[in-house]
């Protein structure tokens, strides 16, 4: 998969997800990652990004022309186009069935992170697909949310994720995830649960689905619910 990034702080982007298990799957060519800073991309010689918004108001706006400039810089050179995210607190809420389907329908996405007060319209109107926020607060821009939207979907490129299996994780199948232990089998007086020390795969199997229920009802009972409606 290749992931464009349209940001003004593109050491955010380096700095995280240079190390680790995505920085890993980079070098090793599974995931595609450029970060292309906006503001190289400004017609002002001051090299100035965004402006007054019309109307007044507070705050300041983040200009269409650097973004479309920056845009047309990773389009260009396409037969095709990318399918274009604005991460914003307006757009539908990321989750990992969302994740699914990006990581299923799209081989190139292009990220477009906010700032300020947000892009002037016209650029939403013009280059963005879709706009997707990950939780209903405010920060001070789209870098976080788009680093977060990375982190989900490289964990569904096979390859990136080295061991263990990241569909059993909480959330692959809808529920939370069943509790884990390693060693000792005894730490400050509390044991590992027997079951797990017995080796009978299909009554693990089974217990871990148990608890996954369990704590998904005590913890987020919502997530049943959905997938109820879901059938």
């Amino acid at each position: 998969m290749k992931i464009d990034v349209l940001t003004l702080f593109p050491a955010m982007f380096e700095a995280v997800l240079g190390d680790s298990i995505i920085g890993r799957a980079a070098e090793k060519g599974l995931l595609h990652l450029r970060y292309i800073n906006i503001r190289d991309f400004s017609e002002d010689k001051h090299r100035r990004v965004d402006d007054y918004p019309y109307g007044a108001g507070g705050g300041m706006v983040m200009a269409p022309q650097p973004i479309y400039n920056a845009w047309r810089f990773i389009t260009e050179p396409l037969s095709y186009r990318p399918h274009v995210i604005y991460l914003s607190p307006q757009g539908q809420v990321f989750s990992q069935e969302k994740a699914k389907t990006l990581a299923t329908a799209y081989e190139h996405l292009i990220l477009l992170c906010g700032h300020y007060e947000g892009v002037d319209e016209r650029i939403i109107e013009e280059i963005v697909d879709e706009e997707i926020s990950i939780g209903d607060y405010v920060l001070t821009g789209g870098e976080i949310p788009a680093m977060a939207v990375i982190d989900t979907l490289s964990r569904m490129i096979p390859g990136v994720v080295q061991h263990g299996n990241s569909e059993s994780e909480s959330l692959a199948d809808g529920l939370l995830e069943y509790p884990q232990y390693t060693r000792p089998p005894e730490f400050l007086g509390r044991k590992v649960p027997e079951i797990l020390l017995s080796g009978h795969q299909a009554k693990i199997a089974a217990w871990r689905r148990e608890q996954s229920l369990e704590r998904t009802r005590n913890k987020r009972p919502e997530l049943l619910e959905r997938m109820k409606e879901n059938g």
